[in-house]
């Protein structure tokens, strides 16, 4: 009896696939898609504190001899706080790489998860993919995809800078982050 149940099985999943196999995607309902029912704007304010050969590393070196750092490549794992003081509230981690990406200027690209570890955002992310030059006093970047609550997110964020030691490779950047999801 088990087997003819595990035949009758395959063999419906069989002509599904074949049913299929012309289609490259179809229209879903919408209510087949959980809870998500209505957008909703979530703004989110944190501070990124990076701190060279500590919370993040470069992995390669700028290939030119130049201010801008062009070429140099940083990955990272920042804490995310609740305000500019490092021992505040650590509510996440900033995730992934920044690259010196301009030559006549410092200009990075970045590539990052913010990974939010505490209440209710716990387990969620934020993908955030831009420009940023940090001499201008704010950037915008945007957010490309999330997951958990911020699953189909897109936004933007804007950084400001509040500190920055060149000397001890330090910076603290406020981040506000305008995440629309459902």
């Amino acid at each position: 009896m088990t087997k003819l149940i595990l035949i009758l099985a395959a063999q419906i999943l069989i002509f599904a696939a074949v049913a299929s196999a012309g289609d490259l995607g179809r229209t879903m309902n919408g209510k087949h898609l959980g809870p998500y029912k209505k957008e909703k704007l979530t703004h989110l304010r944190v501070f990124w504190h990076d701190s060279v050969n500590g919370s993040s590393v470069m992995i390669q070196q700028p290939v030119l001899n130049s201010s801008s750092l062009f070429g140099a490549i940083t990955m990272m794992d920042d804490p995310l706080t609740l305000d500019v003081p490092s021992n505040s509230t650590v509510v996440g981690q900033a995730q992934g790489m920044y690259a010196a990406a301009a030559q006549g200027e410092i200009g990075f690209l970045m590539v990052m998860n913010f990974a939010f570890t505490t209440g209710k955002y716990n387990g969620s992310t934020i993908t955030i993919l831009g420009r940023n030059v940090v001499t201008s006093k704010v950037r915008e970047m945007p957010v490309v995809g999330g997951s958990g609550i911020f699953r189909f997110a897109r936004g933007y964020v804007e950084a400001r800078t509040k500190s920055f030691d060149p000397k001890a490779g330090v910076a603290i950047v406020e981040y506000n982050c305008y995440i629309l999801h459902y």
